[in-house]
């Protein structure tokens, strides 16, 4: 963990390097959370503060997410898993639309992250949502302005507008409680979000989180390439 974390927040490090780790210590974190728990506290021990603080944030928000799952699913979702937009890429649209609209870019990289894997998951959701930042075509018919709801572009600048109708940059709590009324999500994408905050470089981490499913059969990767069987 402590290797995988000083690889994603040295500035040296290329934005590959940095996504590798960062999908090494997703691996790691997840193993504590759903397989480990019992060596949470003594694996933490072992770590400088700094990674401590990092890793404990994952968790956190790792469980607060896993606790909307009320029920598992009893098969594989019917998605597409692809490779997202590069990091630069969608970093500069994360960017852009924080300029347009005043909403710190951080918190739009965490919704994407916590929605699709940066765009990984393509699929509608079984409430109706699409595209990478998973909107409702009703809510995207207000905010999309006529753009393509499945564009990396077009999905984050709406994310952006939806936030700032609903109280960003003022009232970022509260804006993403209306991306997803659950104070459960809210808490995981803060927590997301200030790591990319207290060092933007957590991003390219993030950014290499790969697709994993928990299902009754069990908890699987769902590679890039990946389609539903059925």
């Amino acid at each position: 963990m402590s290797s995988s974390r000083a690889t994603i927040v040295n500035p040296a490090s290329s934005e590959t390097a940095a996504a590798r780790a960062g999908w090494t210590l997703q691996v790691a974190e997840r193993s504590l959370l759903l397989d480990h728990p019992d060596l949470t506290g003594a694996t933490l021990a072992l770590l400088a503060p700094d990674v401590r603080a990092a890793v404990q944030s994952d968790l956190d928000a790792g469980a607060a997410l896993a606790s909307l799952t009320k029920k598992l699913a009893e098969k594989l979702p019917p998605w597409h898993i692809v490779h997202p937009a590069d990091s630069a890429e969608l970093l500069g649209y994360y960017k852009a639309a924080s300029t347009a609209t005043g909403v710190p870019w951080p918190y739009l990289a965490a919704i994407n992250l916590v929605e699709t894997r940066m765009g990984r998951i393509r699929g509608v959701s079984t409430a109706g949502a699409q595209g990478p930042m998973q909107f409702l075509p009703s809510t995207w018919a207000i905010v999309g302005e006529g753009g393509d709801i499945n564009s990396y572009h077009d999905a984050i600048f709406g994310a952006a507008r939806y936030l700032k109708r609903n109280g960003a940059p003022s009232n970022m709590a509260g804006a993403i409680w209306n991306y997803n009324h659950s104070d459960a999500y809210v808490a995981a994408v803060i927590a997301y979000a200030n790591q990319m905050i207290a060092n933007p470089r957590a991003y390219y981490g993030y950014w290499g989180w790969q697709v994993y499913y928990r299902y009754t059969g069990g908890a699987v990767l769902l590679p890039e390439g990946w389609t539903s069987p059925g």
